[in-house]
């Protein structure tokens, strides 16, 4: 099946084309180099998005998502866990799951204390401040472990449509593609005309997007054989505080 893929560009590119457009994405072995691991150890993680719990917040009545939430802040050049909190986002950001606090299962400690992990929220933080141009910035980060089945004949990576996440930037890789069809990602001008689509499907390749300036969805997706499914990490971050219900210090 033919897919439209997305137009990656090199490490040293990045930066420029998160600045002028809004968004830029890199092929996986450009993600191992942005982090400054190999591909071998950012694969070594995916195993860890099998037998997530699922997401019980879902107000469409779908049981389509399995999802693993945990939170962090990156200052003074150093990466740190923060307790284990809930997934707040206004109303205003997301019209379906806005307003409600989500307690997601933290991700396992397996997987955030490899040195990969590391050095990727690490390279995320460093572009967030470079595209900024504030590099003494808190960057208050939210990871989430997504996986989207085909087990009820479709799946859904954003029920909620086109939308902004209420943050800085939002990084998303495409962990593992397998067996589906759909999962179209647009992204498009907040407040312009421009936009583009493509599929995201080689594993550890990346998206990432000034979420201040875009918006951005993915397409239902259907099963091509049993079991199809759809993993991806989105990474977010947020300068000096978290989105909460309550103000955040």
């Amino acid at each position: 099946m033919q897919i439209l893929a997305p137009s990656t560009v090199s490490v040293a590119e990045l930066h420029n084309a998160v600045t002028r457009k809004g968004y830029g994405m890199l092929n996986a072995a450009s993600v191992a180099e942005w982090a400054g691991c190999s591909l071998e150890e950012l694969q070594a993680l995916s195993p860890s998005w099998d037998h997530m719990p699922p997401d019980n917040y879902l107000k469409d009545g779908g049981r389509y998502r399995r999802r693993l939430h945990s939170s962090f802040v990156f200052e003074n050049d150093a990466l740190h866990p923060v307790p284990h909190r809930a997934h707040w986002q206004s109303l205003d950001y997301n019209a379906l799951h806005g307003g409600m606090e989500r307690w997601f299962e933290p991700m396992h400690e397996a997987t955030v204390n490899t040195s990969a992990w590391t050095q990727l929220l690490t390279a995320f933080a460093h572009t967030a401040s470079q595209v900024r141009g504030t590099p003494n910035t808190k960057w208050c980060i939210e990871a989430h472990q997504f996986r989207i089945d085909t087990t009820d004949g479709i799946g859904r990576p954003t029920p909620e449509g086109a939308h902004r996440d209420g943050v800085d930037f939002v990084a998303v890789f495409m962990v593992n593609r397998t067996h589906i069809k759909g999962g179209e990602t647009r992204v498009f001008e907040a407040n312009g005309p421009q936009g583009e689509r493509f599929t995201l499907s080689e594993p550890w390749s990346l998206m990432l997007l000034d979420d201040t300036r875009v918006i951005h969805e993915s397409t239902p997706i259907q099963p091509l054989a049993e079991g199809g499914h759809r993993d991806t990490l989105v990474l977010t971050c947020r300068a000096d505080k978290f989105q909460d219900a309550e103000p955040s210090v």
